[in-house]
């Protein structure tokens, strides 16, 4: 069984990562089901295991919290859904490339419920879309933004931390980091899109599309 847990208002940084720990050690001792856990962060920046100093260009905008997860620099905040995924993979398989692929599959999926193409980049954690209406970078190459990003860690084959999808976030805020370490794209959301896309719907679309995605591993 999967149990899914949506939280109101805002939930501390600190309270969720003590949660999902404490949830993961349970998963692997037999004790607790699997959980998917849906909430909304105040303002603040984490950084994964690969994080670069320098891009962190506005350390004092928000509070930073090391994450203990891998990737890099990320933000969380109001109107971003954040989705931390707890799964035993002592039972789904012990292959983290095909969960993250699976964690990828099952955001398209639910974005494909809004009209919204999208695409996973060789070389760039998270999903894309294409913005062929906004300039083109220097080289050429056309725009792209991102709409959700990835960052996950395992610990006894259990997974948690997950993914975090920008329905209406305020996109000014990312401007005090380099998004996942990658310059030059940037940052949409679904609102920003032209959706009226609210939270409830994202995290219908989500339930819907989970188990397609992750009866795979």
């Amino acid at each position: 069984m999967v149990e899914w847990r949506i939280s109101d208002g805002l939930t501390e940084y600190d309270t969720a990562l003590s949660e999902m720990e404490a949830r993961a050690a349970a998963i692997a001792e037999g004790t607790a089901d699997e959980l998917i856990w849906l909430l909304e962060h105040p303002p603040l920046y984490t950084a994964g295991t690969s994080a670069r100093r320098e891009d962190l260009t506005d350390p004092d905008r928000f509070p930073v919290f090391e994450a203990r997860r891998g990737g890099q620099y990320t933000y969380h905040g109001p109107g971003q859904r954040v989705a931390y995924v707890m799964l035993d993979l002592n039972r789904r398989g012990r292959d983290l490339r095909r969960f993250v692929a699976a964690m990828e599959a099952w955001v398209i999926a639910a974005l494909a419920e809004f009209n919204v193409d999208g695409q996973i980049r060789e070389g760039r954690v998270g999903v894309w879309v294409d913005r062929p209406e906004k300039p083109a970078l220097p080289d050429g190459t056309p725009r792209e933004d991102k709409i959700a990003a990835i960052g996950v860690r395992v610990r006894r084959w259990v997974t948690f931390h997950g993914l975090s999808v920008n329905v209406e976030p305020d996109l000014s805020h990312f401007e005090g980091i380099v998004p996942c370490g990658i310059r030059g794209h940037g940052v949409t959301s679904l609102v920003d899109l032209g959706l009226p896309v609210t939270m409830e719907d994202l995290d219908a679309a989500l339930r819907r599309q989970f188990d397609g995605a992750f009866a795979r591993i």
